[in-house]
């Protein structure tokens, strides 16, 4: 095998990163609960611990510092004297005071009292303030969760696409299949063609993409994916790989990159998964071993052999050829 730069990772990963953005990063601020979703999981629980632990320690000060203007740190809290927050005497008791009524336990020992119309406007603030901390965030985190890219990781791929003969015409095959028994609804599968080419112009076009016929006429690109499916490319005059055979194979450069797409049964989310084949990953004249098996009213399916080729009698000539 000869090793070379993806453009798509067998996982599905785009080797893609953006540089130089100069002032078009901004535009990641102006999407903040988009960039905040994207992160990874470290830093989305670092910025969940530190925004909660600034929040609390600011309002908590706030109510600190109305208490020591107003000198209630210093004076018995009795039936004489009426501080804006009872039995409030220091920082951890104002803290106390905050977390009780942000989580709405209310203890009981600690209270506003009606004279202090300067903690009832800071009450008000607080609990705008607290409503709007905990949508974004607590939101942003269920969203994370509930990200259909883990069950793309339960969607199969043969780590090899064949060529062979099929109802007598040359056909480039892979096959798919899904791990649970959980359906995906309306799925549908496309292929990409990544190669470089150089245009009549004069204009050379590193990653030319093209579009791979896998069925759009007749129907053929929506999958009814409750068992491993072999998905079929026909090479004829239309194909660009009309003038492809065995031995230009091994001199060809190109990647096939696969996107399957669906929703979610159980969720109803949008799940999609891809992965590629370069041109290493292409064998002639092989073809996909049988996995499904009828045994005692239902039909079984042996993904030992998901992977598993055996060679074929093929042409080693090209379509055009």
């Amino acid at each position: 095998r000869r090793e070379r730069q993806r453009f798509v990772d067998k996982n599905g990963r785009c080797n893609v990163q953006h540089g130089n953005l100069g002032g078009e990063s901004s535009r990641y601020l102006s999407d903040l609960f988009t960039t905040l979703v994207d992160l990874k999981w470290r830093w989305n629980l670092l910025i969940f611990l530190l925004t909660y632990t600034v929040a609390w320690l600011v309002m908590a000060s706030m109510w600190w510092g109305i208490a020591y203007l107003r000198g209630d740190l210093h004076q018995a809290h009795g039936d004489a004297y009426s501080p804006c927050v009872a039995n409030v005497y220091n920082f951890p008791s104002a803290f106390l005071f905050f977390i009780e009524t942000e989580a709405t336990i209310g203890y009981g020992h600690r209270y506003i009292t009606e004279r202090c119309p300067e903690g009832i406007v800071l009450f008000l603030f607080q609990s705008l303030l607290g409503s709007v901390v905990d949508a974004f965030l607590i939101g942003c985190m269920f969203i994370k969760m509930s990200q259909p890219k883990k069950r793309a990781e339960t969607l199969m791929f043969s780590r090899a696409a064949v060529i062979s003969q099929r109802d007598d015409k040359l056909c480039l095959m892979f096959r798919v299949g899904n791990l649970r028994n959980s359906h995906m609804v309306s799925a549908q599968i496309r292929c990409k063609l990544i190669k470089s080419r150089q245009t009549p112009e004069g204009e050379f076009l590193p990653l030319d993409q093209c579009e791979l016929d896998v069925g759009f006429g007749t129907g053929a690109d929506q999958l009814f994916l409750v068992s491993p499916l072999t998905i079929c490319h026909e090479i004829n005059s239309e194909s660009p790989f009309f003038c492809l055979s065995q031995r230009s194979l091994r001199s060809e450069q190109f990647e096939i990159v696969v996107i399957l797409e669906g929703i979610v049964e159980t969720t109803g989310m949008t799940c999609q998964a891809r992965t590629s084949y370069t041109e290493d990953e292409v064998l002639w004249g092989h073809r996909f071993l049988p996995v499904m098996s009828l045994e005692d009213g239902f039909f079984r399916v042996d993904y030992s052999q998901f992977h598993a080729t055996f060679e074929v009698p093929t042409p080693p000539y090209s379509v055009k050829e």
